[in-house]
C-alpha cells in the first residue's frame, strides 16, 4: 500500500470513529413503503422517535425501530461512559436505497405474461448527539 492510500484509510477510519450507524439490508418490502416510515423519524430525538415507531401501524415500522435500537447499542459501544439520557441523540440521517429485486412471471390473458418485480431495500441509520449551546 502506498502512503498516499495509507494516509487517507487513516484519515477515512478517523472519521468513522465518530459516526454511528445501523445498516439493515435485503428488507423485503419496497423503498417506497420503507421511505414513508423513514420521513417520520428524519431529523427526530431518538427517545421521539422510538415512540413513534412503536405507535406506528406500518408494519415496517418494527425492523426500523429494531435498527434504531441497534444504532443506540452501536453508540453506547464507542461511548462506554457517556449516558444516553445527557447526550441529546438524534437521527441525523435515514436512507433508503433500493436492494435486489426479484423476478417473476405471472400468466396473462391470449398467452402473454407479465413480469412481477418483488422489490427490497437497503436502509441506513446515522445517529448524533446535539451541542447544547
Amino acid at each position: 500500500m502506498g502512503v498516499r492510500k495509507r494516509n487517507s484509510a487513516e484519515s477515512m477510519n478517523e472519521m468513522k470513529k465518530n459516526i454511528y450507524a445501523a445498516r439493515l439490508n435485503n428488507c423485503p418490502t419496497s423503498p417506497r413503503k420503507m421511505r414513508l416510515i423513514a420521513g417520520l423519524i428524519r431529523g427526530v430525538e431518538v427517545e421521539k422517535a422510538l415512540n413513534i415507531l412503536q405507535k406506528s401501524s406500518k408494519a415496517d415500522s418494527i425492523r426500523v425501530h429494531k435498527l434504531l435500537l441497534s444504532a443506540i447499542a452501536n453508540w453506547q459501544n464507542k461511548n462506554e461512559k457517556a449516558r444516553i439520557e445527557d447526550s441529546n441523540l438524534y437521527v441525523k440521517e435515514i436512507f433508503v436505497d433500493s436492494g435486489r429485486m426479484l423476478k417473476r412471471i405471472r400468466p396473462a390473458p391470449q398467452g402473454r405474461a407479465h413480469r412481477i418485480r418483488k422489490r427490497s431495500n437497503h436502509v441506513t441509520l446515522i445517529i448524533d448527539s446535539k451541542e447544547i449551546n
